[in-house]
């Protein structure tokens, strides 16, 4: 466990306690998420009703029924309560490198919070970085061509020498290229699995996951154990767009997961870039279809890197990192919402000086964390 040290070099009283907490908190966040029937918005209504996990794990049946739960559903629940050996989990989490990462925690990707469906809880071997927050999706077939495989190349490599994270799904084909060339590329890359972080699938593809843990991460909406099921690609897709600001389809036929991962962008009001092939090529069929329901044509790096307008959002990640976060910062950031307020409101609201309240708000302007909406109105960007 990691703490903060207070002045006298020791972990403060009360950040021991915060952690501690926090752990109880992923305990049973993880207790919930590999309860059969328990999906995201039941355990959102679980969480709501019982006012946390732990008292949501621990409620009696009659209880579980009354929240609207299935008879049979709660009945699974207490029995299966009984059986899943928790401390036994989250032992071996720790034993095989893998962090749970739970939608009450701050470091869960923020792209991904905001989809439809986000997981409840996402496994992390290797490391996700706030410079993921600038990520591009690059997808296609597991039966890739030379011309495919080539254009993935430049593309990976391109995109993580712009400081691009790179996110795909590590099967064969065009996705083991494009995790390859950003690494090549010394970028950062994010690989999603459709399976338990256990289990690297495909098996060839093993040393290459163990290169994306150091340079990137290995991420999965599944517990240790799940196999590696044909049914759980589709689903898993929606977490490569979601972690993503857009996807791009490399070489794809009509019948392709990579179209179902242009699907869930366009949902999630992502951008979708299609690279052209051969009229006569079924390996870019499904490509051009996209293209012609409006997918945007890209035939180099440089096309999605101007189109997403990366240069000034890496100036926006960049201020992230090295701009410190101040008491003014956080005052500001906790009122200023979705509604335009006035520097003025917000200088009152807020008890700061108003010479405070405007220097602040030009710094959370270079972060990307607010926006000017005219005649000094303030908005969440």
């Amino acid at each position: 466990m990691t703490s903060t040290p207070d002045a006298r070099g020791g972990a403060s009283a009360a950040s021991l306690t915060a952690n501690a907490d926090a752990d109880a908190e992923t305990r049973y966040w993880l207790g919930l998420h590999l309860m059969p029937g328990i999906g995201a918005a039941r355990i959102t209504r679980l969480i709501e009703r019982f006012g946390s996990t732990e008292a949501a794990w621990s409620a009696p049946e009659s209880e579980l029924r009354g929240i609207g739960l299935p008879s049979e559903v709660a009945a699974t629940f207490v029995r299966e309560r009984a059986r899943i050996d928790l401390d036994a989990h989250l032992e071996r989490l720790e034993r095989l490198g893998v962090r749970a990462l739970t939608l009450a925690h701050a470091e869960y990707p923020r792209l991904l919070r905001h989809i439809t469906s986000p997981p409840p809880v996402l496994y992390v071997r290797g490391q996700l970085a706030p410079a993921d927050d600038l990520a591009i999706g690059i997808v296609g077939t597991r039966r890739a061509t030379a011309y495919g495989n080539d254009l993935a190349r430049r593309f990976g490599a391109e995109l993580a020498a712009g400081g691009v994270t790179v996110v795909s799904g590590l099967a064969r084909g065009i996705d083991t290229t494009a995790h390859r060339a950003a690494l090549d590329a010394g970028g950062r890359t994010v690989a999603v699995f459709g399976c338990g972080l256990d289990t690297i699938y495909p098996p060839q593809n093993r040393a290459l996951a163990e290169r994306i843990t150091q340079q990137g991460a290995l991420v999965s909406e599944y517990a240790l154990g799940t196999p590696p099921d044909a049914r759980n690609f589709p689903v898993r897709n929606r977490i490569i767009s979601g972690l993503s600001r857009g996807v791009i389809v490399v070489e794809a036929p009509i019948r392709s997961g990579a179209l179902i991962t242009a699907t869930f962008a366009a949902d999630q009001g992502r951008d979708v870039f299609a690279v052209p092939g051969s009229a006569l090529s079924s390996a870019s069929a499904g490509c051009h279809t996209l293209i012609r329901d409006g997918a945007t044509l890209v035939t180099e790096a440089a096309q999605v890197l101007d189109t997403l307008n990366v240069e000034r959002a890496l100036e926006h990640t960049q201020s992230r990192l090295t701009l410190p976060e101040t008491d003014a910062e956080r005052i500001l950031l906790a009122i200023i919402g979705a509604e335009a307020r006035h520097v003025d409101e917000l200088c009152h609201e807020s008890g700061l000086p108003i010479h405070e309240t405007s220097g602040t708000l030009l710094g959370l302007e270079l972060k990307g964390l607010v926006r000017q909406t005219g005649s000094q109105h303030y908005v969440r960007a």
